[in-house]
């Protein structure tokens, strides 16, 4: 191999080379991917489907009552969760009916489903604090989530569920 080829061969897999680092900035910034494990978001999300996350979402814009998010668990665990309660709110569940700030919410997503008894005093606390949220599955009977391992820090917070592109027949924007 002479010089020229060398150089040649060089300068063609130089874009080759650029389109697999802006693919990994991409993946590693601003989307990424996650299988849905177990039944928690049924039936929003169900058991093998996957997702797409925005990454980068919460970079401009707040954190909403409602956005189902993923977020690092236990330093090696990716769980999905809705969120119920932000920072300064408080949450209550009463006789299967969610409270926030004391007024009865409509959670329209979800199926018939009986959710114990509980209070954001259990975890400690009078009203959600700064950099803090309060997360719970749609399936509300078979859900870990901050009923039972707490709050969720804001830095664990990995990114908002956009999409669902699996299985193919059921695509779906997540709201």
């Amino acid at each position: 191999m002479d010089f020229l080829s060398i150089k040649e061969f060089f300068k063609d897999s130089l874009k080759y080379i650029i389109i697999v680092l802006i693919f990994l900035i991409i993946f590693l910034y601003i989307i990424g991917m996650q299988q849905i494990v177990g039944s928690s978001m049924y039936s929003t999300l169900k058991n093998n489907d996957l997702v797409l996350l925005s990454k980068a979402h919460y970079k401009f814009f707040d954190i909403k009552r409602g956005d189902i998010i993923s977020f690092l668990y236990d330093d090696t665990k990716y769980l999905v969760k809705r969120v119920i309660g932000v920072p300064g709110d408080t949450v209550e569940i009463k006789n299967n009916n969610l409270y926030i700030n004391n007024k009865k919410v409509n959670e329209s997503y979800l199926d018939d489903v009986t959710t114990s008894d509980f209070s954001l005093k259990k975890l400690g606390y009078d009203k959600i604090p700064k950099g803090y949220y309060f997360v719970m599955g749609d399936n509300r009977e078979n859900s870990l989530d901050s009923r039972e391992i707490g709050l969720i820090k804001k830095k664990d917070i990995i990114g908002k569920v956009i999409i669902r592109i699996w299985p193919l027949n059921k695509i779906k924007l997540i709201n």
